[in-house]
């Protein structure tokens, strides 16, 4: 066996990062590793596909990075997931398996999962193919929540949504840690804000652009210069083309750009200049771009679903996603009344700091290192033994 592979003197954590193809995910685990990384009674493993492997782009040397080889595709990562992971982690020596996402290997070692993917999209959808994809995550959540030692949820909205009213005994399972806002996200009042609406998310059905879209048509009759801009990658292309449909049967076709994925800089400038920050999603367990816009002081117009006022609270001013009219009547309520548009930028600004990436890093060391307390007593007495 490699000297690498020998039992190590400090927690070795295998990072099962198969799932984290584009925008949250990628961003999570890009930021959370290093933080993780500082723990010294810890040692990361992340692994990857090879054709993840430029989105992660350079990482913190302190982490492992393992690139996997198989055929793409949902079943071949399934089989891999399911009986080569587990397989590598005992090879390994694995203490803890950590699956940001809703499922992982059944048969890993100590298993962690993350509850963030909203299964309620299932609902929503009529196309059979994504019903089929949705039917799948729902019963790999269940049983990856049956058989994993301990999950984290990213909001009490999650907890109490994906775990299937299974009764307390799974609920205690779960432990709800928030998503943390990078330090990059700042607010800079020399800025003037521009005459343009801002919504960011990759584009899919739950997002639910096409509504914004119709009511940006009932906003323009008041507002007629003003515009929105949409940055995220078109992951649904068949959902981009209903959007672009609606475009063209309310003449809206240069009323909205679609900016495509934007780095952490670009987006910086977005929420900056912003006049309002739009978030019409109808499904969502946390809502990174929430924070984000909060950080950069954006007045904030949001769905009144889900988990967005749990994160958001009275920073924001809320309309019901479903109801076009009520969508309208909240962005042009905002857009005619300057005072309000300040006094949320202000709320929004100090409710950004209960969202800390070090805090939500500290209290996932501590879900980690919880469950194998007897191992992780054995690293301590060692680490005691070795410094006396």
């Amino acid at each position: 066996m490699s000297q690498k592979f020998l039992k190590s003197d400090r927690l070795r954590v295998l990072v099962n990062g198969i799932h984290a193809k584009s925008g949250g995910g990628v961003t999570y685990l890009r930021n959370i590793l290093p933080l993780l990384a500082d723990d010294s009674e810890l040692e990361i493993h992340l692994f990857i596909h090879r054709d993840q492997f430029e989105l992660f782009g350079v990482l913190d040397e302190r982490i492992r990075i393992h690139l996997l080889n198989f055929s793409s595709g949902f079943f071949y990562n399934l089989f891999w997931e399911q009986f080569a992971l587990p397989i590598l982690a005992k090879i390994m020596t694995v203490d803890v398996t950590v699956s940001p996402a809703n499922y992982g290997p059944l048969a890993a070692p100590a298993q962690i999962i993350m509850l963030r993917n909203s299964l309620a999209v299932a609902g929503k959808e009529t196309r059979p193919i994504k019903r089929l994809y949705w039917g799948g995550l729902t019963l790999m959540t269940a049983l990856s929540l049956l058989t994993c030692r301990r999950a984290i949820a990213v909001s009490e909205y999650a907890r109490k949504a994906l775990t299937f009213g299974l009764g307390n005994r799974f609920q205690k399972k779960v432990t709800v840690v928030h998503h943390g806002v990078g330090e990059q996200f700042k607010a800079d009042s020399s800025i003037e804000r521009q005459n343009y609406l801002l919504a960011v998310s990759d584009i899919y059905v739950q997002k639910n652009l096409h509504t914004l879209v119709r009511a940006l048509a009932e906003v323009r009759r008041k507002f007629p210069d003003v515009i929105l801009k949409i940055a995220g990658k078109a992951i649904d292309q068949g959902y981009l083309y209903e959007i672009q449909q609606v475009l063209d049967q309310a003449k809206l076709t240069d009323a909205v750009e679609f900016l495509g994925e934007k780095n952490a800089s670009e987006l910086l400038t977005l929420y900056q200049e912003c006049k309002l920050f739009v978030f019409p999603s109808t499904v969502e367990t946390f809502g990174n771009p929430l924070v984000e816009a909060m950080a950069c002081g954006a007045p904030i117009v949001s769905s009144n679903t889900a988990a967005m006022p749990e994160v958001l609270g009275e920073a924001g001013q809320y309309f019901d996603p479903l109801n076009v009219r009520d969508m309208a009547e909240q962005i042009i309520s905002l857009l005619e009344d300057d005072e309000a548009r300040v006094e949320l930028s202000k709320r929004a600004f100090q409710r950004a700091h209960l969202f800390s990436r070090q805090a939500t890093a500290n209290r996932t060391v501590d879900v980690i290192k919880s469950v194998v307390p007897e191992r992780y007593a054995q690293i301590i007495h060692n680490q005691t033994q070795t410094s006396s």
